[in-house]
C-alpha cells in the first residue's frame, strides 16, 4: 500500500504540462491514476478486500452471504451455495432478490468445463408486439413498469432447480432451510433495506389492496433494526422445499399468481404459462481477450458478446501505458460503448426467435470495420452510428452474487425483477413480488425502456418469447485456471461497470477490491452522452473531452454494485463487494 501510494503521490505531483501529455511509462504492475488534482481518489470507498483460502462467497446482503458460506462449510459445491443464496436473497433484499423474477448463471467446474443456465422470464401466451400501445401507437407510459400487466412469466425457481439437478451436491431440502428460516424467523432490516422499503410504501399500498406485505405492522416507517417477518413466503419456500419446481409453477402457488395477476382485468399470465416454463441450458460465450479467457453469458442475455466486443475494442489500445481514467483511456472506451451498444439494440434478443450472428459479432474483422471512423481530434456522434452492416444478416434493479468453493468450482449468477422490488405487485397469499421484465423488451421501435435502451425488431413482443437483458454473469480463466468471477445489477450499466472492473484488474493492475471500488462511468449510445460517478474524472480529462465534444453529465446516483471473487497467486481467493450497497464477502 504504501508503494503505491508513493507511486499516486509522485505521479500527481508531475508539472501538468508533462501530465497533459499521453503517458508512455510501462505499467509497474500497480495502478497508474493520471490526474491534474493530488486530492482526487479514484475509489468510492477505501474498503479492503476479503481474503479466505476454502471459499468465498460475494453477495449484496450480509445474511446471504452468511448462508452460501454456511452450505460451503457444509460440504456442499458452488452451485449448492448459489442456490442457497438465491433464495435467501428473497427473504432479506426483495428489491431485487426474488421468485417472481429471473436471471442466468454461468458454472465454471473444476474440470475447466462451462454451462450456463438462462432462466429468463417470458412474455405470456396472450402477449403481443403492441400490448403497450394505445389506438394512436403511442407506448402507454407505465404500462410496462407498474402493475400486473408489466411481469413475465418468472424463471428464477426453475433455473435453480435445473442447476441443483444437474450439479447439486447436498439434498434440495437443505439448501432451501436456511432461506425459510430468515422468513419465519424474520431478517434484521439495514438502513439501505429499510429506507428502499419505505420509498415504495405508496406502490404497495395502491397496487396491493387488501394486504399489508412490507409495511412495518407498527404503522410506522421501517428503520435499521426492525425485524422483518413474511409467513407467508416461508410457506411458499416451504411447498417448493417439498415439492422442487413444481411446488411453484403448479398446485396452490401458481394458483394464487394466477388468480392475483387477473384481479384487475389486466394480467395475462397463465396457469398453462407457469406449468410451461422451462430453463433453458444455452453454450456459454468463450472467446480470448489477450492472453485470457472470458466465459460469459449467451443471448437473450446481450451482456456477453457486447462485452467481448467491449474487450476487443480496446485490445489493441495501450491502456495500462496511459493510466486509469487518463483523458486517452475514457476516450477510448466510451467510443467502444457507443458502438457496441448500437450492435446491441440492432441485433439482440432471443435466440430461439430471432438469428443472432454472433461469430461475426465478436470477430475481430468485423470490430476493427466498427473503428475505422474512430477520431482522436473529435467525438463521434452517435446519429452517426448505427448497428453494424455486413452480408447475409436480416433484419435492467438487478442482483449479483459470486461463488467459489474450496475444490475451485465457480459460479457467476445476476438475477432481477428489472425496477426496484419490480412491478410492485405482492402475490396475495404468497407475499413474493413479481417482477416488471416486459418493459425489457421494445415497447415500440426506437422507443426508449425504462433505463433509455433503444430497441428493434429483434427484442420485439411475442408469445413465449424471453425479453433481451444487460446481465453480464462472467468467469474469466488465466493459462486454463480460474483468475476471476464478476458481475452487477445496474440495468443498461451492467456491461460497462463488469468491462471497467474486468480492465481495472486485468490493465491498471488492481486489487479485486480496489477494482470493485474504483469510480465508474457509462455510454450506452443513446442517448449520446456520458454520465460518470462524483470524482470519476479529474478537471483536466473533463475540460480535454469536452473540447472534442463530448458530453458528460454527473451521476447523481452510483453506478454498480459489485461482487467479485479473484484468484490470488497463491490460491487464496479475495472477496471484492461493493461499498455502494450492503454487498458482503464472506470467506472461510
Amino acid at each position: 500500500m504504501n508503494l503505491r501510494y508513493s507511486l499516486f503521490l509522485i505521479i500527481s505531483l508531475l508539472p501538468l504540462a508533462v501530465r497533459a501529455q499521453k503517458p508512455v511509462q510501462e505499467s509497474t504492475g500497480f495502478y497508474q491514476f493520471l490526474s491534474d488534482d493530488p486530492n482526487q481518489k479514484p475509489f468510492y470507498d477505501d474498503r479492503k478486500g476479503v481474503i479466505a483460502k476454502n471459499g468465498m462467497v460475494a453477495t449484496a446482503h450480509p445474511e446471504a452471504s452468511k448462508v452460501g458460506v454456511e452450505i460451503l462449510k457444509a460440504g456442499g459445491n458452488a452451485i449448492d451455495a448459489a442456490v442457497a443464496v438465491q433464495f435467501a436473497l428473497a427473504v432479506v433484499h426483495p428489491s431485487a432478490g426474488n421468485l417472481g423474477g429471473g436471471g442466468f448463471l454461468v458454472f465454471r467446474s473444476n474440470t475447466g468445463k462451462s454451462y450456463s443456465i438462462d432462466f429468463r422470464e417470458k412474455a405470456p401466451a396472450k402477449g403481443h408486439a403492441d400490448m403497450y400501445l394505445d389506438k394512436n401507437g403511442n407506448v402507454i407510459p407505465g404500462a410496462s413498469t407498474l402493475g400486473r400487466l408489466a411481469s413475465g412469466v418468472p424463471g428464477s425457481v426453475a433455473g435453480m432447480a435445473e442447476a441443483h439437478a444437474k450439479h447439486g451436491k447436498l439434498s434440495w431440502q437443505k439448501i432451501l432451510q436456511p432461506a425459510i428460516d430468515l422468513a419465519e424467523k424474520g431478517v434484521i432490516q439495514t438502513d439501505r433495506e429499510a429506507r428502499g422499503l419505505n420509498a415504495v410504501k405508496k406502490d404497495l399500498t395502491v397496487l396491493n389492496p387488501g394486504t399489508k406485505y412490507f409495511l412495518n405492522p407498527s404503522g410506522k416507517d421501517w428503520a435499521a433494526g426492525d425485524t422483518l417477518i413474511q409467513k407467508d413466503l416461508g410457506k411458499v419456500l416451504r411447498r417448493i422445499q417439498n415439492k422442487g419446481r413444481d411446488g411453484f409453477y403448479r398446485g396452490k402457488v401458481a394458483k394464487w399468481l394466477v388468480k392475483d395477476i387477473n384481479s384487475h382485468k389486466e394480467g395475462i399470465i397463465s396457469k398453462k404459462d407457469l406449468a410451461d416454463y422451462q430453463a433453458q441450458w444455452r453454450e456459454t460465450v468463450v472467446q480470448d481477450y489477450k492472453d485470457y479467457k472470458l466465459i460469459t453469458m449467451a443471448p437473450p442475455s446481450s451482456g456477453g458478446i457486447a462485452l467481448v466486443q467491449l474487450m476487443r475494442l480496446t485490445e489493441q489500445q495501450p491502456l495500462r501505458k496511459w493510466g486509469w481514467h487518463s483523458d486517452s483511456t475514457i476516450q477510448v472506451m466510451i467510443e467502444a460503448e457507443r458502438r457496441v451498444y448500437a450492435d446491441r439494440a440492432k441485433f439482440l434478443g432471443d435466440p430461439d426467435f430471432v438469428k443472432i450472428p454472433t461469430e461475426t459479432l465478436v470477430s475481430k474483422e468485423y470490430l476493427q470495420k466498427r473503428w475505422s471512423d474512430f477520431n482522436w481530434d473529435k467525438a463521434t456522434d452517435s446519429k452517426d452510428i448505427s448497428g453494424g452492416i455486413f452480408p447475409g444478416y436480416e433484419s435492467l434493479e438487478t442482483t449479483h452474487f459470486s461463488v467459489v468453493d474450496k475444490d475451485g468450482n465457480a459460479v457467476s449468477v445476476t438475477t432481477t425483477l428489472n425496477g426496484g422490488y419490480g412491478s410492485r405487485i405482492v402475490i396475495k397469499k404468497g407475499g413474493f413480488f413479481m417482477n416488471n421484465e416486459m418493459d425489457d423488451f421494445s415497447i415500440k421501435a426506437g422507443a426508449p425502456n425504462m433505463y433509455g435502451l433503444i430497441g428493434n425488431k429483434a427484442n420485439a413482443i411475442a408469445p413465449g418469447k424471453r425479453m433481451l437483458s444487460s446481465m453480464t454473469p462472467t468467469i474469466i480463466e488465466k493459462d486454463g485456471k480460474l483468475l476471476m468471477v464478476v458481475g452487477t445489477p445496474g440495468g443498461s450499466t451492467i456491461i460497462t461497470s463488469v468491462y471497467q472492473t474486468i480492465l481495472n484488474v486485468l490493465e491498471h493492475g488492481m486489487t479485486m477490491q480496489q477494482a470493485v471500488n474504483a469510480l465508474k462511468f457509462h455510454h450506452q449510445w443513446l442517448p449520446d452522452k456520458t454520465t460518470f460517478e462524483a470524482n470519476a474524472f479529474s478537471e483536466g480529462a473533463i475540460q480535454k473531452l469536452q473540447s472534442k465534444g463530448y458530453f458528460l453529465e454527473q451521476q447523481r446516483n452510483t453506478i454498480g454494485r459489485m461482487d467479485c471473487i479473484l484468484v490470488l497467486p497463491d490460491g487464496s481467493l479475495e472477496g471484492g463487494s461493493d461499498p455502494r450497497g450492503d454487498d458482503t464477502s464472506i470467506g472461510y
